[in-house]
């Protein structure tokens, strides 16, 4: 394995750099009306996914960088919901982009809880 020298070096990171590019791809078919409703907050969601994953490796402390990971997965949650809110009002046409991107929200959450439970364990074992 290799060493983490910055978030950017993160799996995590990585994949939710991909989660927003795909996403960023699927609204660009959304209707115009949501421009500035359903639209801009898929996007704002996703952004704040690797976003707060960078901004908590940051703080250099472990019980933020746990909080942070937090609110990363809460944002995965809340992306997840207004996909689905999307597909449901069939603004989500292609069916394959939509399973490639629920399975990144999968994958990604799968990976953020375990991270987050390693971090809580190892920071248990060094207090």
């Amino acid at each position: 394995m290799s060493e983490v020298k910055s978030y950017k070096d993160l799996l995590i990171w990585q994949k939710g750099i991909e989660l927003t590019e795909k996403v960023y791809q699927l609204v660009k078919s959304f209707p115009n009306e949501e421009l500035y409703a359903l639209t801009s907050q898929i996007k704002r969601c996703t952004i704040s996914i690797p976003s707060n994953i960078a901004e908590g490796y940051g703080r250099k402390s472990t019980k933020n960088y746990i909080q942070f990971l937090r609110i990363s997965r809460g944002s995965l949650f809340e992306l997840e919901t207004q996909l689905i809110i999307a597909n449901k009002l069939n603004y989500i046409t292609d069916k394959e982009i939509a399973d490639t991107i629920f399975n990144l929200i999968e994958e990604e959450g799968k990976m953020l809880n375990s991270f987050i439970k390693k971090l809580d364990i190892d920071s248990k074992i060094n207090v």
